[in-house]
């Protein structure tokens, strides 16, 4: 199955709409109309919901208000795939998602199908605001495409029978190539989104951050290193965790990263290819924020801030590592960013000075999330190309581990 998402500037605004579309219905095709509906947790949601929930997106923000004439598919879908624009109305509590048996697979498809008919329609003669908006439905589309993934891991993983998602042969493992420190001098550097291409409004608008001298990893750390930090009974000696990472791990009972078993003496992991055992030349992924900072600790170094993480990148932007195409598990590290794991930094998720949210509905994209929460930076193997920008801010929680998020480290000089 080709999970490929192109999203090249030199095709027109119609293709690239197709595209993503019928990515997001390759995703959902290996699955059953049971998998479809799960949800496992609260962060998670049902498949069926993302592929409704994105077709909403575009009803609501762009075929009601700009296409004459055109109808709702069901006036009630408002209510039950509105994730959380409070500007439009009330909406189905984000936990009971997996409660909606109904509306089935088959009405799911034919509001798609009624969504992007219309849609061609639309772009046949889009202005440029309306260009804009239709831009930012498709990194939104190519957003839950990441999402639809993750989410049916954790559901399989959940399930005794450890499903796989797509089967893969095993690879030889091979050795991780050993960390180099890559020298950034200290000064004055220009972070945000450099006003070419597309971008959220988070990355803008471009600023200045007075850096201090540091030396920064040349790749993630990877599951061999983290071993090593299990062994010194890493996730037992609260010296190393900050008080509600030591609380989480408590709570959690947490001894590994998600989605690793104690298999005999050895470790084996839940991935979308079934159950496998670990290859340590891989980059360590599902861990919290906390797991991360308490590895930093041991270890002797610290976290990046996510402005050291962006000056790094565009210095040494020749070794940017992966970036092409999505894949169900992280291929080994190398040297560079944009490789196959979010990477946790140091900073809490905030605005940049001067920042602005859009205006309207719209404008709760981003900025009402900018509380408790720490950023990521750069994608993840799940990642869709077109969301590899050196600028890109993702944010969790600092106890979510589902989503496919590693870390590289720092020090000072």
């Amino acid at each position: 199955m080709d999970l490929r998402n192109s999203c090249s500037t030199s095709q027109s605004l119609t293709d690239r709409y197709t595209a993503s579309r019928a990515a997001g219905e390759a995703i959902a095709s290996r699955l059953t109309a049971e998998d479809q509906t799960v949800q496992s947790m609260a962060d998670a949601s049902p498949t069926k919901w993302h592929r409704a929930h994105t077709t909403w997106f575009f009803e609501t923000f762009l075929l009601s208000p700009y296409l004459p004439r055109y109808r709702a598919f069901n006036k009630h879908y408002g209510y039950i795939f509105n994730s959380y624009y409070e500007a439009m109305g009330p909406r189905h509590p984000r936990p009971a998602r997996g409660m909606l048996s109904r509306p089935g697979l088959a009405e799911i498809a034919a509001y798609r199908a009624q969504v992007d008919n219309a849609m061609m329609e639309l772009l046949e003669k889009p202005s440029a605001p309306l260009a804009d908006l239709v831009e930012l439905g498709l990194q939104h589309d190519q957003q839950h495409q990441e999402l639809m993934l993750t989410d049916i891991k954790h559901a399989f993983s959940v399930n005794p029978l450890r499903p796989n998602y797509l089967p893969a042969k095993m690879r030889s493992i091979g050795v991780a190539p050993p960390v180099r420190w890559l020298e950034m001098k200290g000064g004055i550097y220009e972070i945000g989104h450099s006003e070419t291409g597309f971008a959220f409004d988070n990355e803008h608008p471009r600023h200045r951050a007075l850096l201090p001298e540091f030396r920064i990893a040349s790749r993630p750390v990877s599951v061999g290193e983290y071993m090593r930090f299990i062994a010194e009974d890493g996730y037992q000696r609260p010296e190393f965790w900050l008080s509600d990472g030591w609380a989480a791990v408590q709570i959690g009972l947490w001894e590994a990263p998600g989605y690793w078993e104690r298999n005999g003496d050895g470790w084996h992991a839940y991935t979308l290819h079934g159950m496998r055992p670990l290859h340590l030349d891989e980059p360590v992924c599902h861990l919290s924020y906390y797991e991360a900072a308490a590895y930093a600790v041991w270890a002797g170094k610290r976290l990046p801030t996510e402005f050291e993480w962006e000056a790094s990148a565009h210095q040494y932007g020749g070794i940017i590592g992966w970036a092409d195409t999505v894949h169900l598990h992280p291929r080994p590290v190398a040297d560079g960013f944009l490789q196959d794991v979010w990477e946790w930094t140091a900073s809490a998720y905030l605005p940049y000075p001067g920042y602005r949210p859009l205006t309207g509905a719209i404008g709760e994209y981003n900025g009402k999330f900018m509380v408790n929460q720490m950023v990521l930076r750069g994608r993840s193997c799940v990642t869709p190309p077109g969301h590899n920008r050196f600028s890109y801010r993702n944010f969790f929680a600092p106890a979510a581990r589902w989503q496919f998020s590693g870390f590289r480290l720092v020090e000072d000089v």
